[in-house]
């Protein structure tokens, strides 16, 4: 016996999983991993397989059952983070985003931070102004198709790509106006250097959006950047504060809470509220490994450490665009190995899904605190907020990324409710000047059976304060029936134990109290007869039957 159960904990032990990670480029890698596994194991196979020698900018991400997102950390092990069944599915993602991406070292680090922010830019997450979206979609088309040629791009050649949730005409005509006019002769590797210049000059560059609400209730978006923490509201950043003034960051149940230390000025603290304590969590640990990683001396010693490369350049196969209105990406990008037949696979989200995570992400309830001490004071650029203060325009649309709580690639479903969530609104759909043909939007019908599926989602949440108050009597509730039930059991077992013959000295001096005697007499000793008669019957009946 104690061979089998050791050899039944060794094969336990030794037993494979396979994992699947999305790269960058929409193309997969798939390997298989032993039961304990570090998260360091599985880094270091993917950079392998990309030939990446400066990782430390990447991560692994990874959604739990309860649709919570996490980074992949490296010293536990990779099962148990996961906590669902396998086959297990990632994603291979930039997790510190480079102050100055221009001056990585090497050319396949840059392609790879290229894909992440165009990724950001289709999904929304990268905001600008309708001149910096056409320059920036310009790039990356120089960078994808090469140089103009009107034997092979015809009139309207730009509208077949996808370069943000939705184009409009004029968007459209003003980029391929660039790509005709200015980026003639430019390499793919020198559209890429100057697609992530220009990004890193935007206020939304490097944002991974976490939704939550203000102390009054109102939609926001927080989010650590290489430069410090902002909160992003409407199509304006409302804060910006610098990682050396950043003093603190706690959180507790769903609120966060983010310590300011300014010179010349009392300290601040900023508080907000998550949809669920898990994403609080979440929101408070990569505030702490951002301030750790940009506020130290870490990312100039990643920097340096970089300098220090030599080798030659890996060769880097880039794939050209394919046009298609309907890809979530407008190209699935290179193969960055030479393993061949990478499998692809979309991933699809139902109608009901993508509501639910609206639902939590535009109408989650916040918990209402008092202050805690300081004042609440909007701060932009370490300057004293004033009833007269301009906040940074960030875009012409409002910022509404469109996958902030899902796991990406996003899907087409994801996407066509976050367009129609917006017209729901009243919201613009997106960065234009003017309206795209209604071609690419769901007709009325559609619009009319998914805004009621949204709006009856949303009915739940009309009444927080009801909901916190009914949450708070049902739990109490529950407490008093768990306290009284737990009384029962124990007074039913001190009875069973002081009329049975144990012979314990504190039995015994129950059993000769007054009391006792009566309770016996009177109550214990009719209900034991009663009881006794009854089996009795039942048991004849039984024999009789």
């Amino acid at each position: 016996m104690l061979s089998r159960l050791m050899s039944g904990s060794s094969r336990s032990l030794e037993r494979e999983y396979s994992c699947t990670v999305r790269l960058l480029d929409d193309s997969e890698y798939t390997c298989t991993i032993q039961r304990d596994a570090k998260g360091q194991y599985l880094f270091d196979l993917l950079c392998h397989h990309l030939n990446l020698l400066e990782k430390d900018y990447f991560g692994i991400r990874f959604v739990d059952p309860d649709k919570q997102r996490h980074w992949l950390e490296f010293t536990k092990s990779v099962v148990k983070q996961l906590r669902s069944q396998p086959p297990f599915t990632m994603c291979f993602r930039v997790k510190f985003y480079p102050a100055d991406p221009a001056a990585l070292k090497e050319e396949i680090t840059r392609y790879l931070v290229f894909l992440q922010i165009k990724r950001d830019l289709y999904h929304g997450r990268l905001l600008c102004k309708t001149s910096d979206a056409a320059l920036l979609a310009a790039y990356i088309l120089q960078a994808e198709i090469g140089d103009y040629d009107p034997g092979k791009h015809p009139e309207g050649y730009s509208s077949k790509f996808q370069f943000f949730p939705k184009h409009s005409e004029k968007l459209e005509r003003k980029i391929a106006e660039i790509h005709k006019t200015e980026l003639s002769g430019q390499t793919p590797a020198t559209s890429e250097l100057n697609f992530l210049r220009k990004a890193q000059t935007l206020e939304t560059y490097g944002v991974d959006p976490h939704p939550c609400k203000d102390v009054s209730g109102n939609a926001a978006f927080l989010a650590f950047t290489p430069f410090g923490f902002v909160v992003l509201q409407g199509n304006k950043r409302v804060h910006f504060i610098k990682w050396n003034e950043v003093t603190k960051l706690k959180f507790e149940g769903k609120t966060f809470y983010l310590y300011v230390s300014q010179k010349e000025e009392k300290k601040i603290i900023l508080t907000y509220f998550a949809p669920t304590p898990e994403a609080c969590k979440h929101l408070w640990k990569c505030g702490i490994e951002n301030q750790a990683f940009y506020n130290g001396r870490v990312a100039k010693e990643v920097m340096e450490s970089s300098a220090k490369i030599k080798r030659e350049p890996p060769e880097i196969h880039r794939a050209g665009m394919v046009p298609s209105r309907s890809c979530p990406s407008i190209t699935h990008g290179p193969r960055l190995s030479s393993v061949p037949r990478t499998r692809r696979r979309a991933v699809h989200i139902s109608i009901m899904e993508g509501l639910e995570s609206l639902r939590d992400s535009a109408h989650s309830t916040p918990v209402r605190s008092s202050s805690h001490g300081d004042t609440f004071l909007p701060h932009v650029r370490s300057s004293r907020v004033d009833s007269n203060e301009r906040v940074a325009v960030i875009a012409d649309e409002a910022y509404s990324p469109a996958d902030s709580v899902l796991s990406t690639p996003v899907a087409e479903h994801s996407l066509e409710l976050m367009l129609l969530s917006r017209q729901i609104n009243g919201a613009t759909c997106s960065i234009e000047e003017e309206k795209e043909s209604e071609a690419s939007t769901p007709n009325a019908a559609e619009v009319e059976v998914l805004g009621g599926e949204l709006r009856a989602l949303c009915q739940g949440h009309g009444r927080p304060e009801e909901e916190q108050v009914n949450k708070f009597v049902l739990s109490v509730l529950r407490l008093l029936l768990v306290t009284m039930g737990l009384l029962f059991v124990l007074l039913l077992l001190l009875i069973i134990l002081t009329e049975s013959d144990l012979d314990i000295a504190f039995f015994r001096d129950i059993r000769q109290t007054p009391e006792f005697e009566q309770f016996h007499y009177q109550y214990f000793c009719p209900l034991r007869r009663w009881f006794a008669c009854k089996i009795r019957s039942v048991v004849s009946l039984l024999i009789d039957t």
